[in-house]
């Protein structure tokens, strides 16, 4: 019995100790919270910040509601859709799409008939829209609505990047004319500085503008915007460079892309089983093929049919004689039928074959416009998917807004336009001439005097 009570008093005794030590760590535990409570409460003086209430990114991007609130649909597409309304989701999508695209290119058909100046300015308003509907899209999902001066700057850069690149161009192509009108003269000799001097106080305008607040939002807006005048401005002014070249370094590249465009998406929508990226789902290795293909059979026919007119291979010059832009030219031999032998496993067929040179180098950028121009719209897909939105914009039925049509078309002109200075471009005589006339009296003796010493044996 004397065993069974010491056996008890052991066991309470311990109880008490294990008691006693909960206790004292529930103490200690509850010590130290308190204790870092309080150190999380005061301010540490020695790295003082204010910036804590500055406004986040969004951790999530999202810019799926930005159309619900304007979208709006035409009494036109109403009909259209009512008439369809029977019709699979797919098929109605198909015929929608194709309807407005046999619109578009019946517009661009007529665009080109109208000459290069006209182009020129749709390509430019085009540049705007898409300019539009990018930075919409920034200042939606980044929630910009109270930054200060946002789209103001924004739409100040673009002018800004646009007086520079496009005055450039002026002043290389005609600055001989516009240095005989005395308004303009200043503007020719003081170009770079004033177009510097633009974004500087663009620049100024930015660091002014900068709140506390938002200055996380605000380089990242900045930054975005930059990006967008990179891409944008700069293709737009490539595209105006290839017109200044002859229409058909314009007019060719794009017919590529929307060949392509269209025949990977006939070939994706009856064949397609193969998904070819996860950026863009829809597209399928059998559209990507068949439009590679159908490219390169259908730029080496087009290069031979644009190849035969005047009117698209003679380059963009003032006319001193018409007062006016001279289309009319002798085409240079990039654009002269040659005789070409056959090589020799095709020879029986024929010896000889009558091509056009352009024709050759025709393969060439209907390769690069069907393997690579693709990945532009990749390259707009992944944007969109990182915002989770479906298209820039709804203003083209079936195809989205302009971004969407012509993204892959950006690439293709920066390709187009150091294919022709690295491979095609050749000395212009009027152009140099039009130099020298823009030379001052004292100049343009010393440049005789060069040639004359030059040439003179």
């Amino acid at each position: 019995m004397s065993s069974s009570v010491i056996s008890d008093t052991s066991n309470l005794y311990h109880r008490n100790i294990v008691r006693d030590i909960n206790t004292n760590a529930t103490r200690l535990t509850n010590d130290e919270n308190a204790k870092a409570a309080a150190a999380s409460t005061t301010p540490i003086t020695a790295a003082p910040t204010t910036d804590d209430d500055m406004e986040p990114l969004p951790s999530h991007p999202t810019g799926a509601h930005m159309f619900k609130e304007t979208a709006t649909t035409s009494s036109a597409m109403q009909y259209v859709e009512h008439m369809l309304s029977g019709l699979n989701p797919r098929w109605r999508n198909w015929i929608i799409r194709g309807i407005f695209s046999f619109i578009m290119i019946a517009g661009f058909a007529k665009l080109v008939s109208m000459g290069p100046l006209v182009v020129s300015l749709v390509i430019l308003l085009i540049q705007i829209k898409c300019f539009q509907e990018i930075i919409n899209i920034g200042y939606v999902v980044y929630k910009s609505h109270n930054l200060p001066w946002f789209r103001t700057l924004s739409w100040f850069f673009l002018f800004t990047s646009n007086y520079w690149l496009y005055g450039e161009s002026l002043i290389h192509h005609f600055g001989s004319l516009m240095n005989r009108n005395n308004f303009l003269q200043p503007l020719v000799t003081y170009h770079r500085m004033i177009a510097f001097l633009l974004y500087t106080s663009g620049f100024v305008g930015f660091v002014l503008s900068l709140k506390k607040t938002y200055y996380l939002k605000q380089f990242t807006l900045f930054g975005y915007t930059h990006i967008t005048l990179m891409i944008l401005v700069t293709s737009s002014h490539q595209m105006i460079q290839n017109i200044c070249e002859g229409m058909i370094w314009f007019l060719f590249p794009v017919s590529l892309i929307i060949c392509n465009d269209i025949m990977a998406y006939m070939f994706g929508f009856f064949y397609g089983r193969t998904p070819l990226t996860k950026l863009s789902p829809k597209k399928t290795w059998e559209g990507f093929i068949g439009g590679g293909v159908s490219t390169l059979i259908f730029g080496f026919i087009l290069a031979g049919l644009l190849s035969r007119y005047q009117f698209f291979v003679c380059p963009l010059e003032y006319n001193e004689e018409l007062m006016g832009l001279s289309i009319s030219c002798t085409p240079i031999p990039l654009f002269q039928k040659t005789t070409y032998s056959m090589p020799k496993p095709f020879s029986f067929l024929k010896r000889t074959l009558d091509l056009y040179p352009f024709q050759l180098h025709s393969l060439v950028l209907s390769l690069f416009a069907s393997s690579i121009g693709p990945f532009g719209g990749f390259f707009a897909s992944g944007f969109k998917r990182a915002f989770r939105i479906k298209d820039f914009a709804d203003t083209i039925p079936g195809h989205g807004g302009f971004v969407d049509r012509f993204d892959c078309q950006i690439i293709m002109a920066l390709f187009t336009n150091v294919y022709i200075s690295t491979f095609a471009r050749v000395a212009s005589p009027h152009k140099l001439f039009l130099q020298v006339l823009a030379l001052s009296p004292e100049n343009r003796e010393e440049f005789f005097r060069l040639i004359r010493n030059t040439f003179k044996d």
